[in-house]
């Protein structure tokens, strides 16, 4: 089985400063469902067994649009609600995600507010390795997720949830700016990841969940795959910028 793990949950805030009305990010379009980012990522993404979404925000919408606007993956399509969309970080979605997971099979997991090229995700796609992604774009704390190579070459991130400053704590061999993409060739390792965390890191950032999976592997247990044309739509200005890239 081919999973992907799409988490569509959060409140918005910063897109929604420029809108009209209350909207999720990756339901937001110009001219044609097809160019919002939810549907972007359906298109870019290859074929799956099984998409699981979770949402929690304006998730009538989400059900709405999945209805309408998605009709040709009704039957692959899980969607998972959230209920603590508000009170928990991100990697409480991550987890609903995994949680829906019962059959054995590789696990691809997107963040819903990137957009990015089919042919740099076919990479991904077809590795038969985990995956880790980066992509080019300059590091700055008030909004990156870094990724760091350390002495003895496992990969550590970082994430400072008040977009102040970014600590390393210990000697590296690389540093670069996280792809927010991954994928898990075993989800029986993902399941078992998950399980050693706390009930508080569960309520914290998704990078919990990744670095319990990734962090203990050697460099030839996973790829690196970087995405050269690669953005993160926080805002609307940041969607303006990717709809003429859309197809």
């Amino acid at each position: 089985m081919k999973y992907l793990i799409i988490t569509v949950a959060g409140t918005a805030t910063r897109f929604n400063r420029d809108t009209e009305e209350d909207t999720l990010k990756c339901l937001y379009y110009i001219d044609n469902p097809r160019f919002s980012l939810l549907y972007q990522l359906f298109n870019n993404c290859g074929d799956y067994d099984k998409y699981i979404i979770v949402g929690g925000y304006c998730f009538d919408k989400l059900e709405q649009f999945i209805k309408n606007e998605l009709r040709e993956y009704h039957d692959k399509i899980q969607l998972v609600y959230n209920e603590h969309f508000k009170d928990f970080g991100s990697g409480y979605s991550l987890f609903k995600g995994i949680e829906a997971i019962k059959e054995f099979g590789e696990v691809t997991f997107v963040e819903g507010d990137l957009f990015f090229k089919a042919d740099t995700f076919k990479q991904l796609y077809d590795s038969p390795k985990n995956v880790i992604t980066i992509n080019r774009e300059p590091i700055f704390a008030n909004k990156a997720v870094a990724l760091y190579i350390n002495a003895d070459d496992k990969p550590r991130y970082l994430y400072d949830t008040n977009h102040n400053t970014l600590i390393i704590p210990e000697a590296f061999k690389a540093i670069f700016n996280s792809g927010q993409m991954w994928k898990f060739i075993s989800s029986d390792i993902l399941h078992q990841a998950v399980n050693t965390l706390s009930a508080k890191q569960l309520q914290g950032t998704n990078l919990e969940i990744i670095q319990s999976y990734f962090g203990n592997m050697n460099n030839n247990e996973y790829e690196i795959v970087a995405f050269p044309d690669w953005f993160n739509c926080n805002t609307v200005a940041d969607y303006l910028k990717v709809r003429s890239l859309m197809n």
